[in-house]
């Protein structure tokens, strides 16, 4: 057996899906869970002051059978990043995550993400803090490889030992600098060139640190080729855009059938009957399924069919099941 096939056969490596704003919530979390069984789930990013002072049915909402999920927080204050990773662990969360990597204008202003990565000092008091408040419940860090055009392998590898010091032991390593100048957040995804060669450096150097690479990964062979280098794979929107390659990923890494899309998608009425029963629209629901059938005849008419008709007043599985109906016209039954 291979030290990769070692590994997976232990649950020593982790494939996850990455946060994101508008995108991962709670619904699509539970979509994700039954593509994936193993993966581990992220919340969209949650400041840390909404979850003390917000409305946390809504922010912190997570349905039984999503774990483990991790809830991400943003924040640089201690006591309230601390208060807030004690709220997380008291609702269930399994891991709380602190984002030192997102460049977005609104997240600088408020000197959080990205722009934590120049302080540090600051970054390891938030981390213990968040320790000492949440015994048991493993707190992590997400970041970048750098800030604007810091090239400097000494003081990104001086950034996570701080941190290690401060008792993280588990870092997710988004391998681009993130630019806060003139790029947006969609450009700071595409622009920065990636160096997955100093994620993979940082595992050979500290090998008892917890190292999960993201960023770029657009396919299954390449998450699975990280895990000769690293301990998992983060992938973000090519999941999302394309959630079949979430599947084929989980079931590859711990041997399992696939399953068809179809089967996959059927799987989840009951949640999402129990859904519209409290009264969620469909549209909430469907629209992170969409890319299910990318690439696939039938594909383009299924989210045609989901996109027109789920916004409907008295939408329903009817609408689902009609949008199904083109790709197994394509495909046969088992679509």
């Amino acid at each position: 057996m291979s030290a990769r096939s070692a590994a997976i056969a232990a649950d020593a490596v982790r494939l996850s899906v990455a946060p994101m704003m508008d995108w991962t919530d709670t619904h699509c979390r539970n979509f994700h869970r039954l593509l994936a069984p193993h993966a581990r789930l992220y919340t969209e990013m949650v400041h840390a002051n909404a979850v003390i002072h917000g409305d946390r049915a809504k922010l912190l909402a997570m349905d039984a059978g999503q774990h483990p999920v991790a809830l991400q927080l943003g924040g640089s204050e201690p006591a309230l990043l601390a208060q807030a990773a004690r709220i997380g662990a008291d609702h269930g969360f399994d891991e709380i995550n602190l984002n030192c990597g997102c460049p977005s204008d609104r997240v600088q202003a408020g000197r959080f993400g990205a722009c934590l990565m120049r302080e540090p000092a600051l970054v390891a008091d938030c981390v213990a803090a968040m320790i000492a408040a949440t015994p048991g419940t493993p707190i992590t860090v997400k970041c970048r490889l750098g800030v604007d055009d810091d090239h400097d392998w000494d003081r990104f590898l001086g950034f996570v030992d701080t941190l290690a010091a401060a008792g993280c032991a588990h870092v997710i390593v988004h391998a681009r600098n993130a630019w806060l100048q003139g790029l947006s957040p969609k450009e700071n995804r595409e622009v920065p060139p990636l160096r997955y060669d100093w994620a993979y450096r940082l595992k050979r150097e500290r090998p008892d640190l917890q190292m999960v690479v993201n960023g770029g990964i657009a396919d299954a062979g390449e998450a699975t080729a990280h895990l000769d280098h690293v301990d998992g794979a983060m992938l973000g929107r090519a999941a999302y855009h394309d959630p079949y390659l979430l599947h084929g990923l989980d079931c590859a890494w711990w041997p399992a059938p696939t399953r068809s899309r179809g089967a996959l998608l059927r799987a989840w009425r009951p949640y999402v009957e129990a859904q519209l029963a409290r009264g969620v629209a469909l549209k909430h629901l469907t629209r992170h399924v969409l890319g299910l059938f990318q690439g696939q005849r039938g594909g383009r008419a299924f989210r045609q069919i989901l996109s027109e008709g789920a916004h409907r007043p008295g939408a329903g599985w009817a609408l689902v099941e009609q949008a199904l109906a083109p790709t197994e016209a394509a495909h046969g039954r088992a679509a």
